[in-house]
Formats: structure tokens, sequence, C-alpha cells
């Protein structure tokens, strides 16, 4: 996972500063909340994995449960890498935590405009099954929708080889971070938009490198609030606190 390599890279001299103080593991999202210079900074990630199988003996799925706190905020933010999804969901929101600290200048605008503007009338594959789906098979020449558990008018994901280097406009959840990103983004051609997006994704400048037409995350602007609603099973619409950005590259 080399972008995830560069992440961590980006946030290590940050991570030296800050000291973790949270882990809220939801049913749907993760919010790492992290102190830096007596600032508080939370990141978010999509709770991934369900731990099922965890259940019966065969391992867990955060191996320290109970003790993170007593890890470093590098330490945390290198559980991207875990073959776990759950520790690589805490990873990831460590990861957008200390992005957090040292904030990139975005704009507030939607992905789901963005791949409406560039989309019409193009073929257009969105990995991930977003609300906006229907908006953008009214405008798009073609579009296929790319899903581990595909809904009704969904490809199986194991499509992606095939499809995704036929899209003019490719949108990539945030969450394939967790482990697919690198080979998906390899199917795109070097000619297409791509939009990666979700509350997942980091907002960094370092995805421009790899040929990323814009990034749409998410920054936690109320620590407290966002706290509140994860741990009270929130979905992204409902989790407060949150303010969704979009970085382009520079002109």
């Amino acid at each position: 996972m080399q972008i995830i390599e560069t992440l961590l890279q980006e946030v290590s001299s940050v991570a030296k500063e800050a000291r973790p103080v949270e882990v809220a593991i939801g049913a749907h999202w993760t919010l790492v909340t992290l102190s830096h210079r007596d600032t508080l900074h939370g990141g978010l990630s999509s709770t991934l994995g369900s731990g099922d199988e965890h259940h019966h003996g065969k391992g867990y799925p955060v191996r320290d449960s109970g003790r993170l706190l007593q890890r470093s905020a590098a330490q945390l933010a290198a559980l991207a890498h875990s073959e776990s999804l759950l520790e690589s969901s805490i990873g990831l929101a460590t990861i957008n935590a200390l992005l957090s600290v040292r904030p990139q200048p975005g704009i507030e605008l939607n992905a789901a405009e963005i791949i409406a503007e560039r989309g019409a009338g193009k073929r257009v594959a969105i990995v991930g099954h977003f609300p906006f789906i229907e908006r953008i098979r009214t405008l798009a020449e073609t579009l296929w929708v790319l899903e581990l558990r595909p809904h009704d008018g969904d490809e199986p994901a194991e499509r992606a080889p095939e499809l995704l280097p036929q899209a003019d406009v490719v949108a990539l959840t945030g969450t394939a971070l967790n482990g697919t990103f690198d080979s998906l983004l390899a199917y795109c051609r070097r000619d297409a938009a791509i939009v990666i997006l979700g509350g997942t994704t980091p907002l960094s400048t370092a995805f421009f490198e790899l040929g990323i037409s814009a990034v749409s995350g998410t920054r936690i602007v109320d620590v407290a609030a966002a706290r509140d609603t994860i741990l009270q099973g929130a979905t992204y619409r409902q989790i407060a606190g949150k303010l969704p950005l979009t970085l382009f590259p520079p002109a």
C-alpha cells in the first residue's frame, strides 16, 4: 500500500508531538482523538470489519483493545497497514486526525457535484454505492457501480480490472485505502478524471502526485459533538461537528 506509506511519512513529524486521547469505535464510524499542543484534533474512518469470525476463537479484531492509548500516535497511525479491517480503520482515523493539525485549505464542495459535472455524457465508474448514484445515472452516458456487496444494478467488485480502464471519470471510495486503493488506481487510464471521496478520505495533497483530480474528505471541527453522535450509532449524515471539504490540485 504505497499511498499509506506516503501518508504516514507526511504526518510523521506531527505524530511525534501528538498524544492519543481516545479511540471511539461506533457501529458505522470510528473517531480517533489526539491532543497536540493542548488542542484536540479528531479524525474519521468508516468502521470496517464486523469481527464476527473473531467471536469463535480465531483471534481479535483489535489486538490491544483496552490498551490502545498506551501506544504513540505514530503506532496508532501505522495500524492503517493492519490486515484486520477494524485495526486499519483506527489507523486511517489517526492519520486523518494528524492531518487536521496542519490542515490543507479546502473548498466546501460535495463530491457528487464534481462527479456530476465531469461525468455528464461520459462513461463513469464509481467504486462504492453512494446516495447520489441515481442522480449520476441520469447524467452519464454509462455508469458502472462496483461493490463488494452489490445492490440492484451494481457490478461485482471483481469486474474492476475490466471496467475501470473504460471509464472517463472514476470515483474511488476512501475505504479502498484499507487495502485495494493502489490496485484500483492502476486500472484507471492516465487521462481519466479521478475523484477519491468519503469520510475516510485523508485530506492530503499527496494524492495529486498520483494523478487524482479531486480529494473529497471530512474535517472534524467539533470533536465532542462528533464523538457523541458516532458512539450513538450515527451514519455519516448524522455525524455532528463535521465539515466536508474538497481539495483540488494547484492551478
